[in-house]
Formats: C-alpha cells, structure tokens, sequence
C-alpha cells in the first residue's frame, strides 16, 4: 500500500488527483468549524450530552454537529436520496432503463435527480431540525439566543447550504480525485474524531486506573482483529475460469487463451452498511426530538416518544436484529446493482469465452448466480456481526468512551483500500499506456 502511495506521487496526473482527495478534506474540517451565529453553545453542549444518538451524528459529520457548524446536518440527506433513488431505480421501469440503457448521459439524469431530491430532504430536515430546537427550552434557556422568522430562515438556508455544499465537495472529489468522494467525507468525519475519543478513553483511565488501561488494550486488540477480518474478506475474490474459442479472422487464428472472472466477495463495500445505519437512527432522532420539545407539555407525545427510544435504543437487541437485518438487505440489493450475472454471461458469450463444463448462454447465467449468492450470503453474514459488534465489544472489555466501533471501521478500512485499489489500477494503466507507446 505505502509503495503504491509513493508510486503514485510520481505520476502527475495522480498526484492531481491525491492532492485534489487532501483539498477536499480540508475544506471539510475548515466547514466544520465555520460555526452557526446565535447558539447558546451552553444548552447545546447540555442536550449534546442527553444521548448516545448525537455522539453517532458528531461522529459522521467529524464534529460539525457537536459545533452546530453549517455542516451540522452533514452528508446524511444526499445519503438518503441515493437509497431512495436505488430503490427507485429497481421499481419504476423508466429510471432502469435510464440507468442501463442511457450510458453516460443516464448516470448523469440519475445523479440530477439525486440531487434534486437532496434538496428537498435537505430543506425537510432542516425545517424539522429548526423548529424542534426552537421550541426547546433547558435549564440555561433555548438553544438560540435570537428568535424571529428571519433568524430561522437564515438558520434553515445555512443548514441547506452546508449540506448542499458537502455534496458538491464530495461530487467534485469523486471527478477529480481519488475514490468516492462522499465516502471520503464520511471517512474524514470519522478519522476527525479520533483523536477525541482517544483523549477521552485516557482521561477515564488515568481515573479508573490499571484495569482500564487494561481494557484498553483488550479493546485495541480486538479492532486490529476485526481490520484484519474487514481486509481479507474486502479483498477476497472468487476466480471463476474462463476458457476463450479460438476462431479465424482471415489467415490469422484469434482467442484460444484462458483467464478468469473474479467475483468480489464483498460486492457491496461499505454502502451497505452506511445505508443502514442511516435509516436505524432515524426514529431514535424523530422520538429525542419530540420527547425534547413537546414533551415536558404533551404526556401523550412523552410516552410515546420515550417508547420509540426505548424500542430503537442503540446497543438494544431490537436495534441490533433490525440493524444486522437492514445489513443483510442492502448487501444483497447494492450487490444485485453492481454486479448483474445475465449481461457477464451474455457479455462472455459475445467475446466467444465460457465457463468450462458450462454452456454458454443461460447455463452460464444460471451457475455465475449460484457462486454470486454464496459469495454475497458470505458477505452479508459477516457485515452483519460486524455491525452489532460493537454492543458486545463493550459489554466485553467495559469501554465506552471509545466510539469507534467496528461500523467505523469498516467505512475507515473500506474507503482507504477502494481508494488504494483505484490507485494501483490508474498505475497499472499508465504502465500499458507507457508499453503501447
């Protein structure tokens, strides 16, 4: 990996892009920090401290909620849009045409409408987010200390723009850098806390004393344990042979040679697990917020606010059966998209190549769907122990200033090596381009 950095840098093109990937995420932390005028940082840091659910939120938006930054509602609109644009994509005929028969052009509709809908959700949410902490009133006051329609426009239009602007970064990032660009994001919204969590584990250690260090150290052991798993299963591939007919053009013989269809276990990557992280926190952050604001006036709202908590409570058996479920779902489904067994097999039959002791054709079709869904239930399977993990990771070792669970990881681990793989690809690329020359 390091010696596929340092070839990069050699390259200028890839160090366009490198440095395009560093830009993007400085220009996030400088985001994070333009903060948001007329917060009662006092209430706020004091609501902040009411649940686990917005050190999830601090967590993805690298500190920009916990600042209430422009950037507070991060990337998780745009985050939605996509789930819902894929899901669309399945249902209505019309964008599956789109997406497989429109090309380029196609893509670029889809991502237009993508966009479009971030918007809109993007303006829901922060009309939703507004209101709620407008009517909020804690032992130190409201969260704001200015009122007034104009004040909360002005607080709705920057939250859009924060996440609007995010989007375009990502966008951008993904064109002329490295990797996904809103995984990048993401990646450097976690890795921006780090340090934090870190301090704050120490902190309680020098406390508690011997023991906590202890299970400190129990604590790291088991992430480096559960990278190791993340990289050989992200890594890991099925090679189906492919063996290719020889056939005459004019006096020369074509084909003949034999090579391979790797199947990706983890199809999916870290888009999976991020969608359904995104969807679990969703009636938790509704329920906090209604028990936030109408609460104390309303009883009937209480009881109900506060029994959707306690059902959707994270580290809750409840929440850990839905969470790994929705994992399961969106492997499978993002895998489906990725990776589509009629067009390889038409695609082999095309190029005259087949699977040995395979017809071509439906066969082919029929026996590449069978190894995929292996490999996929593989993946899913381990996706989802890895995404409750954490519930009794810190049961185990007794850790719970650590907020770095192994979701976490698995988005740090997943984009650094997609971001890796890119690299050694363009490399290899260059090199054939070079050899043509």
């Amino acid at each position: 990996m390091a010696s596929s950095f340092a070839d990069a840098l050699k390259s200028d093109d890839l160090r366009s892009r490198v440095a395009w990937v560093f830009i993007g995420l400085a220009i996030f932390v400088l985001t994070v920090h333009i903060g948001m005028p007329g917060v009662n940082k006092d209430v706020w840091n004091a609501l902040l401290n009411k649940g686990e659910l917005f050190r999830f939120l601090g967590m993805f938006t690298g500190g920009a909620f916990n600042n209430f930054s422009v950037a507070a509602m991060g990337i998780t609109p745009y985050i939605n849009a996509s789930i819902i644009m894929q899901l669309l994509t399945v249902v209505l005929p019309q964008l599956k045409d789109l997406q497989k028969e429109g090309g380029e052009q196609g893509r670029k509709q889809i991502g237009a409408y993508t966009r479009q809908l971030t918007l809109g959700l993007a303006v829901l949410q922060a009309l939703f987010m507004t209101v709620a902490l407008a009517r909020y009133s804690g032992n130190g006051g409201g969260v704001f200390t200015m009122t007034g329609i104009g004040f909360y426009v002005m607080v709705v239009i920057a939250l859009v723009t924060g996440t609007m602007f995010l989007m375009w970064l990502g966008e951008l990032m993904t064109d002329k850098g490295i990797g996904n660009g809103v995984s990048m994001i993401i990646f450097g919204g976690i890795v921006l806390r780090f340090p934090n969590y870190l301090m704050d584990s120490l902190r309680v250690a020098n406390v508690q004393g011997a023991a906590y260090y202890i299970s400190l150290v129990i604590f790291f052991l088991i992430l480096i344990a559960l990278v190791a798993g993340i990289v050989y299963i992200h890594l890991g591939i099925r090679k189906i042979p492919i063996q290719y007919r020889r056939r005459q053009v004019g006096t020369k013989m074509y084909g003949g040679h034999s090579s391979y269809l790797p199947i990706r276990v983890n199809n999916a990557g870290v888009i999976s697990i991020i969608f359904a992280i995104s969807i679990m926190y969703m009636p938790n952050t509704v329920a906090q917020i209604m028990n936030l604001v109408w609460g104390s006036s309303h009883p009937g709202v209480a009881a109900f606010a506060t029994n959707i908590e306690t059902i959707f409570a994270p580290r809750g058996v409840f929440y850990n059966l839905c969470y790994a479920a929705l994992v399961i779902f969106f492997t499978y489904f993002y895998s489906a998209i990725t990776f589509n067994v009629n067009d390889v097999a038409d695609n082999l039959k095309k190029s005259g190549g087949f699977v040995p002791g395979i017809r071509p054709g439906r066969p082919t079709a029929e026996y590449l769907e069978k190894v995929f869904s292996r490999t996929t239930f593989i993946s899913a399977i381990f996706l989802a122990l890895l995404a409750v993990a954490p519930t009794y990771i810190m049961q185990l070792t007794k850790v719970n200033t650590f907020f770095l669970g192994s979701t976490s990881l698995l988005i740090i681990v997943g984009v650094a090596l997609d971001a890796m793989q890119q690299i050694q690809a363009r490399l290899t690329m260059r090199k054939y381009q070079g050899f043509m020359k």
